[in-house]
């Protein structure tokens, strides 16, 4: 018998991307979205497709998963995005697992797509993202962006994609990144750290090694360069932008 599972999506202005979503944690014994104040829709979609929905100031990815995760009626929880879609061969890894759990908390292999072409290398795959966890076990971080899953238990692996079908453009996926990085260094800050000259110069460089060289980025062709390139940008910005963070903080003091 399959352990009872909450499907958990958090959610804003997400109408055009939702419905896919929730078709394909139909399987699940409960749907919950948590919505923080969505005007196109969303809730009135998420509403139709049999999903429970909770509205929720947004606190930030990390706390406003974990605010959802609470509200799940299930202790197993699957939490996704609204532009993910689970895959059927992740469908039935998924069914499997929780028939007999060998474990806590599993990650899965996340499929990107960047600039129509679904990435398969590199950066882009298999991006191994925590998704499925028994709650008494694990909990998102408190991290406002690039939220992670904490957990001392062992992480499995599930068979089988999470397709993550974004649909936003190069001018949107640039200025979220920006923010992105933005948020970053704000907690950086906040945590003490600080950063140098070698390590703005390094830490793209070997971000570029790793992804497209070694681990073969370049097989993705110019989406491929094009992601790696941004991220190798991201690096460079966050550490930039905490500096500069510090040296106001240095000036106000």
């Amino acid at each position: 018998m399959q352990a009872p599972l909450s499907a958990v999506v958090i959610t804003r202005n997400a109408a055009t991307q939702l419905e896919a979503c929730l078709a394909s944690v139909a399987f699940a014994q409960e749907t919950l979205v948590v919505d923080s104040g969505s005007t196109d829709g969303t809730v009135e979609l998420a509403r139709a497709r049999g999903a429970r929905v909770i509205a929720h100031e947004w606190l930030g990815y990390g706390r406003q998963k974990q605010f959802a995760v609470a509200q799940a009626a299930h202790d197993w929880v699957l939490c996704i995005d609204a532009d993910e879609r689970v895959s059927e061969p992740l469908r039935a890894a998924i069914v499997a697992e929780l028939a007999a759990p060998r474990g806590y908390v599993y990650a899965m292999a996340r499929c990107n797509q960047f600039m129509g072409r679904w990435l398969r290398h590199g950066e882009g795959y298999p991006d191994w993202n925590t998704r499925l966890f028994h709650r008494q076990h694990a909990r998102w971080s408190d991290d406002p962006v690039h939220e992670h899953v904490l957990t001392t238990a062992s992480v499995g692996r599930l068979a089988g994609d999470l397709m993550h079908e974004s649909a936003e453009s190069l001018e949107r996926y640039l200025d979220k990144q920006n923010r992105y990085t933005t948020l970053q260094a704000e907690r950086m800050l906040a945590d003490g750290r600080d950063a140098g000259a070698l390590q703005m110069v390094f830490s793209p460089v070997v971000r570029f090694l790793k992804f497209y060289v070694f681990r073969l980025g370049f097989l993705d062709g110019v989406p491929g360069l094009v992601h790696i390139a941004i991220g190798c940008m991201n690096s460079f910005n966050k550490y930039a932008k905490l500096r500069s963070l510090r040296r106001d903080a240095a000036r106000r003091a």
